[in-house]
């Protein structure tokens, strides 16, 4: 039986570790007799890098609209001629950043709408979206100290911006626990890859699903209060409607602020290791 193809996409702020990360897996996978495509945005094609270059060090008046289109553009182009492509041919796919970076940094920090940049990048990608996406949560300052090199137009954004990058990204996790995987990436990078390796072992290997069976999701989009099938998806998954910053219950409004603190202290959330394997509400994992 032929191999299908996976899209796996990691997300989290400057500094969580990401590029880390999608090397541990790509091995793991590798290991596993698998041809692994590893990618990001912007900058996963020769279109992507000069897009890339001009938004991260371009001029400082590219508006928000502006930016959210050159990203919009780039993922267009990136989907069309790297990942689906690698996908039909039954390649895993590890993507540096996709849709929900454009949610919670020009959808929730930039203040365009999450709705919006949701449709746009539906549209960009005819809607494409991964089976499993891993996000790397720390709080900002720990990122920002973890920086060795010059901040880009995106770094040099105040700390509020940052804060609001990550809440938006911890909404979204809430949303779509069954794709959307915490991880506590303030430990170190043998930690953080214990945790990951963890879910693929429990997501490709453990009964879940194997690479090979995994199956199309339904042609409908799922919500949040659905009962989600646990296998993970191929390259075709429908993603449900993002969780909108403006949506949150009054009630969670107030929690919605994971803690922070000066140092690189682990959060006091508990582990998400196996959540969107085992099915377990996400909500509890920063609503305090």
């Amino acid at each position: 039986m032929a191999a299908r193809g996976v899209f796996i996409t990691f997300e989290g702020g400057d500094g969580s570790g990401k590029s880390t990360q999608i090397q541990s897996v790509r091995e793991w996978f590798e290991s596993r007799g698998r041809e692994v495509i590893v990618t990001r945005e912007p900058g996963g094609t020769e279109l992507g890098t000069e897009i890339r270059r001009l938004v991260q060090n371009g001029p400082e008046d590219v508006d928000a609209r502006t930016e959210a289109l050159l990203y919009a553009a780039d993922r267009a182009y990136h989907v069309a001629t790297v990942i689906r492509p690698a996908l039909e041919r039954g390649a895993v796919v590890l993507g540096d950043r996709y849709i929900d970076s454009s949610l919670a940094y020009q959808g929730a920090a930039r203040s365009l709408g999450v709705d919006e940049i949701a449709s746009l990048s539906a549209w960009a990608t005819q809607g494409l979206y991964p089976s499993l996406t891993f996000l790397l949560d720390l709080p900002p300052e720990v990122g920002a100290r973890r920086r060795t090199d010059a901040p880009d137009r995106m770094e040099r954004e105040s700390m509020d911006f940052h804060e609001r990058v990550r809440h938006q990204y911890l909404r979204l996790a809430d949303a779509e626990p069954e794709r959307i995987v915490v991880i506590d990436a303030v430990g170190t990078v043998d930690e953080v890859f214990s945790e990951i390796r963890g879910v693929l072992v429990e997501r490709f290997e453990g009964g879940v699903a194997t690479i090979d069976e995994a199956v199309d999701a339904p042609s409908g989009a799922t919500t949040p209060s659905q009962e989600p099938d646990s296998r993970p998806s191929d390259d075709t998954r429908t993603s449900p409607a993002p969780a909108s910053t403006e949506a949150l219950p009054a009630s969670q409004a107030k929690a919605s602020a994971p803690r922070t603190g000066s140092g690189e202290q682990r959060s006091s959330r508990k582990p998400a290791t196996m959540v969107g394997a085992l099915g377990e509400s996400q909500g509890a994992l920063w609503d305090e």
